[in-house]
């Protein structure tokens, strides 16, 4: 029965993913330069894989528990605001440092409030999932940190959605919710592998983050305490080498 429950999340989620996908793209709402941008190499992708991503494994993960689909929304929604306003006011700076520098000096950028709001959800769905006060903040903190990871190694075609199936593949040999939510991640990322790979669509924000946020409720909903503080130690560091962990990443 479980291996069926994980079977059944990881087609869900790619099935929601890939048919929002495939809608965006023969519909995008607006004009269609808004679902435009240049990548690294300076070829032209488009953004249709982010929404389709974050809507598609929110709807899965709320199927296994309704707080990993808020988590997952709430930072789809995040990162979409960061990429519209970001991106129209030309503001390129990345990392936690530069956006946190930022607002230490008067200025509040998109990307703190993208921060702040996937924290503040973060620490929500954490405390839905879990019932002991540290393992609610703990919850917080594993599933905030690993939304801002995923998107850290976003910087080439195929190096974000190669992290989330490296790292929720082999959460399908757990059991239980845990299991089922990397299986969502895992299958969200699935979907759309082959366009970003070549470079005809990218994340952004919006998918990387979701995904990011799947992948964390997986690790908050499939352990205890010692999961938690182990996960939790893990995104801080990345958080802390954020810039390495980033420079690795376009080095693969």
């Amino acid at each position: 029965m479980t291996g069926t429950r994980k079977s059944r999340s990881f087609l869900l989620a790619a099935a929601l993913t890939r048919v929002g996908f495939v809608a965006l793209r023969a519909n995008p709402p607006g004009k269609p330069a808004r679902w435009e941008r240049t990548n690294y190499a300076g070829r032209t992708v488009e953004l249709h894989a982010g929404p389709a991503v974050a809507v598609g494994t929110a709807l899965a993960a709320a199927r296994v528990h309704p707080a990993a689909g808020l988590a997952v929304l709430a930072a789809g929604a995040c990162g979409a605001y960061d990429d519209v306003s970001g991106y129209f006011s030309g503001d390129t700076r990345r990392g936690f440092r530069a956006h946190l520098g930022a607002l230490r000096d008067g200025e509040v950028t998109s990307g703190a409030v993208k921060l702040a709001g996937i924290s503040a959800a973060a620490l929500v769905a954490g405390a839905l999932l879990k019932e002991r006060p540290l393992d609610k903040c703990l919850a917080g903190v594993v599933i905030a940190g690993a939304a801002h990871g995923v998107n850290l190694v976003d910087v080439r075609p195929g190096r974000a959605l190669g992290a989330v199936l490296a790292l929720g593949l082999p959460g399908l040999l757990g059991k239980g919710p845990g299991a089922e939510l990397a299986a969502v991640a895992a299958g969200g990322a699935a979907a759309v592998l082959r366009e970003d790979v070549s470079e005809r669509t990218m994340l952004g924000d919006t998918g990387a983050h979701a995904l990011g946020a799947a992948l964390g409720a997986a690790v908050v909903a499939g352990g205890g305490r010692a999961r938690l503080l182990a996960g939790a130690v893990a995104v801080v560091a990345a958080a802390g080498y954020g810039d390495r962990v980033t420079r690795w990443a376009r080095a693969l």
